[in-house]
């Protein structure tokens, strides 16, 4: 006797036809802002600047960071990162080491970033108080532009708290490296850059995260339109309403 067992659809990786495939996972904060690797392509040429800097003169110590750019970003394009991807911080060190090499001075190397934050400091800020915060500006771009989100007072205040948030990550940067900088504080301003780098901009990540994601909730998910609840199967006969059918006549009723 035969026994036929009914083929559990999925169970060799095949799908059933019309599925459409599981959707790939989203990638997490962190991982979206380049992970750990990226914490440390970005924090290792300044480690090396400081420890050289201690040891050696400043130009050799521009030097050891230039080197340890040039080394990561070569790395990261071997494991397959794009070229401007791969290269981004090899191009603040450069620059950072291209303004030392002008001025003389050993701090000068942080000074790009003081003022980068200082820039975005007054954009993000001075976005709040035009009420057009900057990722509410960014969020309807990334939509089609299609939205009146700034007419939706939630909405609003969401993208204002984090413009806000990002503005204070950018302030605080400028505040407590320009002192720094004053007060000849090389090695401070090394641990100050690692410090507020990428734990910050984590934390104004989120802010803007969760604004975006309250803005779509408003806007897009409940402006969407409803689909059918029911559809009438395939191959099904049209149901009629019962109400819609005359009654039978009796016989003996004339």
């Amino acid at each position: 006797m035969n026994h036929h067992r009914e083929r559990d659809p999925g169970a060799d990786g095949s799908q059933e036809p019309g599925t459409s495939p599981p959707a790939a996972p989203r990638p997490t904060m962190v991982e979206s802002m380049g992970g750990t690797a990226g914490f440390v392509y970005s924090t290792v040429p300044v480690v090396v600047f400081v420890i050289a800097l201690a040891l050696q003169p400043t130009e050799v110590a521009v030097i050891a960071a230039i080197v340890t750019g040039v080394l990561f970003a070569l790395v990261r394009m071997v494991r397959g990162e794009r070229f401007l991807s791969a290269s981004g911080s090899l191009a603040g060190v450069l620059v950072a080491a291209g303004i030392v090499a002008l001025t003389g001075s050993a701090k000068d190397f942080f000074l790009l970033g003081i003022w980068v934050a200082f820039a975005g400091f007054v954009v993000t800020f001075g976005s709040v108080l035009m009420r057009r915060p900057l990722s509410g500006v960014a969020w309807n771009l990334l939509h089609g532009g299609t939205y009146a989100w700034r007419e939706n007072r939630t909405v609003l205040h969401a993208h204002d708290v984090a413009t806000l948030a990002a503005a204070l990550v950018l302030g605080a940067r400028f505040v407590v490296k320009q002192w720094l900088y004053v007060h000849d504080s090389t090695g401070w301003l090394a641990f100050a850059k690692i410090a507020m780098g990428t734990p910050l901009t984590v934390v104004a990540a989120l802010a803007i995260a969760w604004a975006f994601r309250r803005t779509s909730t408003c806007l897009v998910t409940q402006t969407r339109p409803a689909e059918p609840a029911v559809r009438q199967g395939a191959g099904m006969p049209p149901q009629h309403n019962a109400e819609a059918r005359p009654s039978p006549r009796r016989p003996g009723n004339g």
